[in-house]
């Protein structure tokens, strides 16, 4: 037995891939996927239970593994990605803990940006530094920092582009590069353009990261994350651990990350739009020190990002407001759309101060490192219209220009 594929043609484009890969319809015809909320599934006889359990014929098994909505999910989000591979878990946390416990052992090395996610620092340098895991942080865009960081037992390398919150952009093909030649794998953290704006895969990374509870649901309603990459590399590392360890994908939060991917193309490039205005306008207001958005032609990677993100900045930036951590706090308070929150990814406009928030964990040196200043405030930009956004953080901003 094998798990069929629903018939598409072999040379169907992501859009339509986004919307019809997965499994084929049920006896009763769906349309749109069922929900397969269950922990297991029954089998003919213990003989094919024995051989399911033993990868020896493929079904489905058990939800901690196996499940016919994390299945439609991990084909559609591969079939975007441009790998044959994808296996979904918990959250984007989840996925990168999957990929060092997959790959990786004590003693090994891994080559990370020190401008990504605070949590990624966190887990990578604190909870596996106790198991004897070994990271180095260096800059987001010179690979010759990259480069002087190999080592003989370097595995892995590990970018988050464009990064959060300062937007860097590193250059994924001198990355991929720099680690085969050195017999490394390349990692990158797609959560900010998605497979809509950016495949890292056709600039030669090895595994693409998401965290599905940003763009991939695009509606803020749950978490969960996703590992892309080889077929084989899923089954024979990734397989194994997900079945031992369980940060495992519930089969609702699949259908709606599902249903979320049918829509990403045109919500991405609505959004990205969106914030290339907001972006271009906060960059002429007089309170506002500087922006960070790819899409801008002042960005110091602009040209590589618009190469890699087919022409498109993405929807989230940054901006720093002159002054500090009262000022940033008091243009946050003062607005009326935007909601106060630490996500991104979602219709609906969110604000938050990272120093605080999303990287309030990091020491403050750390930070500064990541170009992270109190005075920073960053902006997950949704489907609002944007002269509605611009009167809300004119609210703000207005007051410290006068």
């Amino acid at each position: 037995m094998t798990i069929p594929r629903r018939p598409l043609p072999a040379d169907a484009r992501p859009d339509t891939l986004a919307v019809r890969e997965g499994l084929p319809a049920g006896p009763w015809g769906e349309n749109s996927e069922a929900l397969f909320l269950t922990s297991c599934f029954v089998h003919p006889d213990a003989a094919t239970a024995a051989r399911r359990f033993a990868n020896e014929e493929d079904a489905f098994v058990y939800s901690r593994f196996s499940n016919p909505n994390v299945t439609i999910m991990e084909r559609r989000l591969a079939a975007l990605e441009g790998t044959s591979g994808c296996i979904g878990t918990s959250s984007g946390m989840g996925a990168i803990l999957l990929m060092v416990m997959g790959l990786l052992k004590a003693g090994d090395h891994v080559i990370c940006s020190r401008s990504v996610f605070g949590s990624t620092i966190k887990l990578l340098q604190g909870e596996f530094g106790k198991f004897g895991l070994e990271t180095s942080f260096v800059s987001q865009t010179d690979v010759a920092e990259w480069k002087a960081a190999l080592k003989p037992n370097t595995k892995l390398l590990f970018a988050e582009t464009p990064t959060n919150p300062v937007t860097e952009v590193c250059d994924i093909q001198a990355l991929a590069d720099l680690a085969h030649e050195a017999g490394a794998l390349l990692a990158v953290d797609n959560c900010l353009c998605s497979p809509a704006l950016q495949q890292p895969v056709k600039f030669g990374a090895d595994i693409v990261m998401h965290s599905g509870t940003k763009f991939l649901d695009g509606q803020g309603r749950v978490n969960a994350g996703a590992l892309c990459a080889p077929e084989a590399m899923v089954e024979e590392k990734f397989v194994p651990v997900m079945r031992s360890a369980g940060m495992s994908l519930s089969p609702f939060n699949a259908w709606v990350v599902a249903k979320g991917l049918e829509t990403l193309s045109v919500r991405l490039l609505a959004q990205s739009a969106r914030t290339l205005a907001l972006a271009q306008w906060l960059e002429s207001h007089p309170a506002v020190e500087r922006v960070y958005h790819p899409g801008l032609a002042s960005h110091p990677q602009h040209a590589l990002a618009m190469r890699q993100q087919n022409g498109h900045g993405g929807a989230v930036l940054a901006f720093n407001v002159k002054g500090s951590r009262e000022q940033a706090f008091s243009v946050i308070d003062a607005t009326r759309v935007c909601s106060i929150a630490a996500n991104f990814g979602d219709v609906r406009t969110i604000i938050t101060h990272p120093a605080s928030t999303t990287h309030g964990r990091l020491s403050e040196a750390q930070r500064q490192a990541a170009g992270i200043g109190q005075n920073m405030i960053r902006l997950g930009v949704g489907l609002e219209d944007v002269e509605d956004l611009k009167a809300d953080l004119a609210r703000g901003l207005d007051p410290l220009a006068a």
